[in-house]
């Protein structure tokens, strides 16, 4: 799933950029407690995960999970913060929304020894060249000009 996102200024950039998306899925346990998502040192690209849920698996014992990640702040620091805490009795999958943070994030299992699973989707951005936008755009106005003109729907008079 990839569709082009012409708003820049959520990626930092200057000009149209493309964005592409992708599953991104995690288990922690305590044999494995935390998760380092990076992106690809390409120049041009820009990385992002997007969490959107946590879930305990099967297995889970009675105890609170609680899952926090470590990511940059707006000033080039690295914070971390807890995003859920659940527990299989009363709260056993939380729902994040569209939490979106730049590549490198760590995702770790603070507290309990899940298992869990942390979902979301893995942002790729790049910048759109200039002759790429107007290939598409000259085909819109193409199929635009073959299309007939919608004309209003006719009102019927009501009889009484």
């Amino acid at each position: 799933m990839s569709f082009i996102d012409d708003e820049s200024s959520d990626i930092g950039q200057t000009g149209p950029s493309k964005l592409e998306s992708f599953l991104f899925s995690c288990e922690l346990s305590s044999k494995v407690p935390f998760y380092t998502f990076q992106g690809d040192e390409e120049e041009d690209l820009e990385h992002f995960l997007e969490l959107r849920t946590v879930c305990l698996g099967e297995g889970a014992k009675e105890e609170n999970n609680v899952v926090e990640v470590t990511a940059m702040n707006h000033q080039g620091k690295t914070i971390s913060v807890p995003i859920a805490n659940l527990h299989i009795k009363c709260l056993p999958m939380v729902s994040l929304g569209e939490f979106e943070l730049k590549a490198p994030v760590t995702i770790r299992l603070k507290a309990g020894t899940g298992p869990l699973t942390v979902s979301g989707l893995h942002l790729i951005a790049s910048q759109v060249e200039e002759c790429d936008l107007s290939d598409d755009d000259e085909e819109d106005e193409e199929d635009e000009e073959d299309l007939p003109a919608i004309k209003p729907a006719k009102k019927k008079q009501r009889q009484q």
